[in-house]
């Protein structure tokens, strides 16, 4: 099918307010205009259903018609550019956090980004996460310039809410009922092992990951965390980092 015919099919499946396209016909009906438009609802119907099996916290939160009524909206717009359905959606996030419906639900849209980066953890590159003992034997007087490579599967989802809590009441993880503190929450997405796992992070840990993931020294990393929140703690973080399999490699730089 040639790239100009592409375009204007895939222009026309997404709004039905626009004619058939003219290189559109039908042998075996006189009314492709209706043949197309049941091609274009299950089109539809199934863009909203992976969005549905992809956002399920977020859709218990508003509830099954107006999550449908909003993938609906965010598929006409955000056609799949892959395939790969598992990877549809990615945008869905940021399309919440401007849908003037929903602007009501603040935590909506960073709920929807946890759960967007599930299933990017779940499909991430396996690693083999380095062992504890291994920290042991690094030089002590070198810790600064020692450089600690990730999980592939670890992400970072930072929010003024509550999102750790909130998408556990709506994903099943935890029963439903008020929530007590709603002090924001830097919630750990990762797979180092088989299941995806959600941890609400300790103070200054987030940026501490971040800097690690953008290739910085250890030293550099915990000046970072210590800045962003005084009651850092790089023993405690360490601990942590090793115990949960987050680190797959450590090396001092040249």
């Amino acid at each position: 099918m040639p790239h100009a015919l592409q375009a204007e099919f895939a222009t026309v499946l997404r709004d039905p307010a626009l004619p058939l396209p003219t290189s559109v016909i039908s042998h075996t009906s006189r009314t492709p205009q209706k043949r197309f438009a049941v091609y274009r609802n299950n089109v539809m119907v199934g863009l909203i259903g992976a969005l549905e099996s992809r956002f399920p916290a977020t859709r218990r939160i508003v509830g099954d018609e107006f999550f449908a009524a909003a993938a609906r909206v965010f598929a006409s717009t955000q056609p799949p550019r892959s395939p790969l359905m598992m990877t549809y959606g990615d945008e869905f996030p940021d399309f919440l956090a401007s849908f003037e419906p929903a602007a009501e639900i603040a935590y909506l849209a960073d709920v929807a980004g946890l759960e967007a980066a599930r299933t990017r953890a779940y499909h991430a590159a396996d690693a083999a996460p380095l062992e504890p003992a291994a920290f042991s034997q690094i030089d002590a007087d070198r810790l600064a310039d020692l450089c600690i490579v990730l999980h592939p599967s670890v992400e970072i989802i930072r929010s003024q809410f509550p999102i750790v809590v909130i998408w556990a009441m709506n994903a099943g993880d935890m029963e439903l009922g008020p929530v007590a503190d709603w002090r924001g929450d830097d919630a750990l997405v990762a797979r180092p092992a088989l299941d995806v796992e959600v941890r609400r992070l300790p103070p200054g840990a987030a940026a501490f990951l971040q800097s690690l993931s953008a290739d910085a020294p250890l030293g550099t990393a915990a000046e970072s965390a210590a800045a962003s929140d005084p009651a850092f703690d790089l023993a405690v973080n360490l601990a942590a980092l090793f115990s949960a399999g987050l680190a797959i490699s450590a090396t001092h730089r040249p």
